[in-house]
């Protein structure tokens, strides 16, 4: 076997898949989709062929053309890559695997209509990142594997979906497209409808993503609609926040290229999606915690949105490689922020990032490994070592390049980039090998190896300079002499001011002093996820108890990890804290089903280290 990604089966001298035909009838009843999926190879195979599966039922795989059974295997399952499902073929160029997921997929989560907003109807999405599409259809599931795709999705009629893919159309459900798993008369049962999707560009497995409930949408430009559950108060506030979007797209495709992908539509999900976004192509998905009422939500949309050119059309060959991704995302989502909102705020956001980078320094200090930008994850979970790392210090290592060599050569050097890897994926040596022959004599300039290889912050690392952060830095530096900010010095402050100036404070610090800054300000109330979850980390490190129903509250109303890590690991972390461990571990008992189930193992990974 020859393998190509740490984190999946896929051995690279067997045929990629190219496309996946798939039939999904959602039933919701059960929490599972019983499926087809026609795996279609670059050339007919003859020989076994590895394939990636978690908490699949696999009831058969057939020759499409003759239904004559082919062979196959599944392994036991391995804890993180799920099980190793083989396929024996003989000169097959397509292979038709009849199955159904499980309650526990991985990559599903499906909410009673108690969990959604309307409480009507319920709702179920997916989040594939990073090796969980594995868990909603058996696939290659690698991003060295790109794969167009068709599907169609069948549900209640008075429910609809999306999906990252081109929307063909929604009619009645036709006898025969359930193949073997699904029977006519239960595909075309009264009630039902299709809806039916296409992907027609090569996208690697984890960009799959659908969402299924009660939808409804605004228009909010000429490529963007956003979606969300169809509740007006919710649509109409994403549609002010994200109002700006098309001049972003404009933005970037000035500074990167054509945007590729026709459609850059959004859909706001409930709030225990785990992440802030999802760079999912066509149809982003976005938590609703970004929804702030001052447009700096816009500023995730802008991260999601340069994802089309740097994570989507050119892809991290494996998660060893995640810099690729994220940290061009986020050098280019800063240029947009800085083109559209301004310098001050792109400084912020780079000043807040700097920040986060030197505390994850912190968390993993005992072991430096996840610090190298190119780092080996040969039997890590990925999920498990997710961290600001690749965003940040892969920013830091772009934005040092772009210091050396000026703006403008930098801007023409990531055009050629983009332009040369477009719907390809790579390493960060194809990386390194392209920058020195369209740089020469780079590597004499900048240590491309103890930036790509070494562990923690190289020393030409650059923390930001600008009025605004240097002045919120100095007055974080006063309270820890126990001088608080004066109303006037603060009453222009946004949320990402407070972000940066809490984020700024010492992790140890009197409780009194605590409660004197919530008293005056009321941090512990905002409505900004970001500034409250600041505030409550270092309540809890503090010992303020006043805070804790404050906690407990935003732990059961939010799932997004960025949120959920650093409270947890408040509680539960350091020797002692007895209390804080028993009241940690009975919020989770009792949130628990309302996170998905990336933020469960999460938030278990935390409790296994440190309880």
């Amino acid at each position: 076997m020859a393998p190509l990604d740490p984190h999946s089966f896929t051995d690279s001298t067997h045929p990629f898949t190219t496309h996946v035909s798939l039939s999904l009838y959602f039933d919701f009843a059960s929490s599972t989709i019983h499926a087809s999926a026609l795996l279609s190879f670059h050339n007919p195979h003859t020989g076994p062929i590895s394939i990636d599966s978690r908490s699949l039922t696999i009831v058969s795989v057939t020759d499409p053309v003759t239904l004559a059974p082919v062979p196959f295997s599944l392994s036991p399952p391995d804890p993180i890559k799920g099980c190793h499902l083989t396929v024996s073929l003989s000169n097959n160029s397509s292979i038709l695997i009849s199955y159904s997921t499980s309650p526990q997929s991985s990559a599903l989560q499906w909410l009673t209509p108690p969990q959604t907003f309307n409480k009507t109807h319920p709702f179920v999405f997916t989040q594939c990142q990073s090796i969980h599409a594995r868990s909603v259809f058996p696939c290659q599931d690698t991003p060295a594997v790109r794969i167009k795709y068709a599907a169609r999705i069948n549900v209640p009629h008075h429910l609809s979906a999306v999906m990252a893919a081109r929307h063909v159309e929604r009619r009645q459900p036709y006898p025969g497209e359930g193949w073997a798993e699904v029977s006519d008369s239960v595909w075309c049962a009264e009630g039902r409808v299709v809806e039916e999707f296409v992907m027609e560009q090569a996208v690697p497995p984890y960009l799959f993503a659908f969402a299924v409930g009660e939808l409804g949408h605004r228009e909010v430009g000429p490529r963007t609609r956003v979606y969300a559950e169809a509740v007006p108060s919710l649509l109409d506030a994403a549609a002010r926040e994200f109002a700006g979007t098309e001049e972003m797209i404009r933005q970037g495709e000035r500074l990167f290229g054509e945007y590729e992908w026709e459609r850059f539509d959004l859909l706001v999900l409930p709030p225990s999606f785990p992440y802030g976004g999802m760079e999912n192509p066509r149809m982003v998905f976005l938590t609703p915690t970004v929804i702030k009422g001052d447009a700096s939500g816009a500023q995730v949309v802008a991260h999601e949105l340069a994802h089309s050119w740097t994570g989507n059309l050119i892809t991290n060959k494996n998660n060893e490689h995640f810099w690729l991704n994220e940290g061009f995302t986020t050098y280019a989502e800063r240029r947009i922020v800085e083109v559209v909102q301004g310098e001050d705020r792109a400084a912020l956001n780079i000043g807040i990032g700097w920040r986060g980078l030197n505390e994850e320094m912190e968390r993993f200090k005992d072991n430096m490994e996840p610090t190298k930008l190119k780092n080996n994850q040969k039997g890590i979970d990925p999920d498990s070592v997710y961290s600001r790392v690749p965003y940040e210090k892969g920013f830091q290592f772009l934005w040092r390049i772009e210091r050396q060599i000026g703006r403008p050569a930098f801007d023409e050097f990531l055009k050629k980039y983009i332009a040369t890897f477009k719907f390809q994926s790579i390493d960060t040596d194809m990386f390194i090998n392209f920058l020195k022959a369209n740089i020469p004599g780079i590597e004499k300039e900048i240590d491309l190896e103890m930036w790509t290889e070494g562990t923690g912050i190289p020393p030409d690392a650059y923390e930001p300079v600008s009025s605004i952060y240097t002045n919120i830095v100095s007055l974080a530096n006063e309270f820890k002499l126990g001088r608080m900010p004066r109303e006037d010095e603060v009453a222009d402050w946004e949320g990402q001011q407070w972000e940066l100036y809490l984020e700024n404070l010492p992790k140890s610090v009197e409780a009194s002093q605590i409660l004197a800054l919530n008293e005056r300000y009321r941090l512990s109330e905002s409505k900004d996820y970001e500034v409250k979850v600041a505030f409550l980390q270092l309540a809890i490190l503090a010992g303020c108890k006043d805070n804790y129903n404050e906690v407990e509250k935003t732990l059961k109303e939010v799932g997004r990890m960025k949120y959920l890590r650093p409270l947890y690991t408040a509680l539960v972390q350091g020797t002692g804290k007895d209390e804080q461990k028993i009241f940690a571990k009975r919020v989770f008992a009792e949130a628990r089903e309302s996170y998905h189930p990336i933020a469960q193992g999460v938030v278990e990974s935390i409790f296994s280290k440190h309880l």
